[in-house]
């Protein structure tokens, strides 16, 4: 009997696991038997995610971090590996953007704050780009070891506002692409480094620019769900079925793919 989908023991790291989308992560590996390593910026988010997690029987440890300073980094590899002994998989999953990297309906390229885009760029592209090498050079001792990035629909095409988290999230696919063949030629096929692309879910970077005080949809998201043959915003529970399968050994012939979850926003023209 295969058991391709079995997870049960294996260490999964997770950086922005605190987040909206991050704590569905974390609750549902952890469920199905994954030992979770959680990092991220708020430790009392953290702390109170992982007494759930372990209230419900699941196996999980909460470490603070900053993914764009390696010597935090690096001091959060060697405290999961003392802990549970190796790191199977890293889901680089901490991102965000800021208002000085986008552009408004009432502004143009010039109204554009620098710093704001080195900011966002520097936030999901270097924090994407740290993580993967602190905690391949673990996975390279081991032998193995699996890499899930986190893409964006704003990676796969221009979308207008988000000028500066799209530029860093197509940085990220690129270098999605460029880490599967580096591993897997340098060290074997058991590496493997694979992007999942969420299309557009409600979380709390983008509450405010997709949905009215009241809760109904703002006009970018009616223009979005326009664009959505599903008609729908994604629920964090759409992304688990695909996560599971980058990190089981489901997909152990898959690197260097691009999964896209989006109800079909990528597909879709008019």
């Amino acid at each position: 009997m295969y058991e391709f989908f079995d997870i049960r023991g294996k260490v999964i790291a997770i950086t922005g696991g605190t987040g909206v989308l991050g704590t569905s992560m974390v609750e549902y590996l952890a469920a199905h038997g994954a030992h979770v390593a959680v990092m991220a910026r708020n430790e009392e988010k953290g702390n109170q995610l992982i007494k759930k997690v372990k209230d419900e029987g699941g196996e999980a440890m909460f470490l603070q971090t900053d993914v764009t300073n390696e010597d935090v980094l690096k001091q959060n590899a060697r405290d999961i590996a003392e802990k549970y002994g190796t790191i199977d998989v890293l889901i680089n999953g901490a991102g965000g953007n800021m208002p000085g990297a986008t552009i408004g309906p009432n502004n143009n390229i010039f109204d554009l704050k620098m710093d704001d885009f080195r900011k966002v760029v520097d936030l999901n592209l270097m924090g994407t780009v740290m993580p993967t090498v602190v905690f391949a050079e673990y996975m390279v001792k081991a032998k193995k070891g699996n890499i899930v990035n986190i893409s964006s629909a704003s990676a796969l095409r221009p979308l207008t506002r988000v000028a500066g988290y799209g530029a860093a999230k197509a940085a990220v696919t690129n270098f999605t692409k460029y880490m599967a063949g580096e591993l897997a030629t340098k060290f074997g096929e058991s590496f493997r480094v694979n992007a999942l692309c969420p299309g557009f879910f409600i979380t709390e970077q983008n509450r405010t620019l997709l949905t009215n005080p009241d809760g109904s949809y703002s006009d970018r998201g009616n223009t979005i769900i326009a664009h959505t043959p599903f008609r729908r915003f994604g629920v964090p529970e759409d992304l688990l079925g695909t996560l599971h399968y980058l990190v089981s050994d489901a997909s152990k012939f898959v690197t260097g793919t691009v999964a896209i979850v989006d109800g079909g926003f990528d597909a879709f023209s008019i």
